[in-house]
């Protein structure tokens, strides 16, 4: 019998690291389950955080960063992997998926760059949004996409940093990735 676990991939949002701590909500469920392998999206896109703010890292990911954080992360990973990636680390996921990576399962939390998309990714992909994120596709992009979204009541943005809703996300991944 094969004991190896899956992988899955975390990918983090603009903050990186440093501004991080909730993913231990994650990982502490998911590494029960899964073999975890964590990326910071400012390492992959070599995003310099000398001005660590949200301003600056964000334009840093749009004007390059993420293309190159698309390549850095379809170099290291080379498998059929399932990826959850939370804000910029979905849309980082879903374009490498695009280019080649081999995405089975794709989780995007708060990934509201993803309404920019006009091409889906192969893999099955679940979208979770605060209902209150003003950035979230609109309903003609998810219909257009033939997707859905799981849309998190009385939630914004940050959704993700919330420890009841990782802990409801985790089992939706349980689910879907053990079936």
């Amino acid at each position: 019998m094969n004991t190896t676990k899956q992988r899955l991939l975390l990918l983090s949002d603009l903050w990186g690291k440093e501004k991080s701590d909730w993913i231990t909500y994650y990982t502490s469920i998911l590494e029960n389950h899964f073999e975890i392998e964590y990326y910071d999206s400012c390492d992959l896109g070599t995003i310099d955080k000398s001005d660590y703010s949200e301003e600056n890292l964000h334009h840093q990911f749009v004007n390059g960063g993420i293309d190159r954080a698309v390549s850095t992360l379809i170099q290291k990973e080379k498998q059929k992997i399932s990826v959850l990636g939370f804000s910029i680390g979905g849309t980082i996921a879903w374009k490498a998926a695009l280019l080649g990576l081999k995405i089975e399962n794709l989780f995007a939390i708060s990934s509201t760059r993803l309404r920019h998309e006009t091409e889906k990714p192969l893999g099955k992909i679940k979208l979770f949004y605060g209902e209150n994120d003003t950035f979230r596709p609109n309903n003609d992009w998810v219909n257009k996409m033939n997707l859905e979204q799981n849309l998190i009541p009385n939630q914004d943005h940050e959704c993700y940093t919330n420890e009841e809703i990782a802990q409801k996300i985790c089992k939706i991944i349980v689910a879907e990735m053990t079936k």
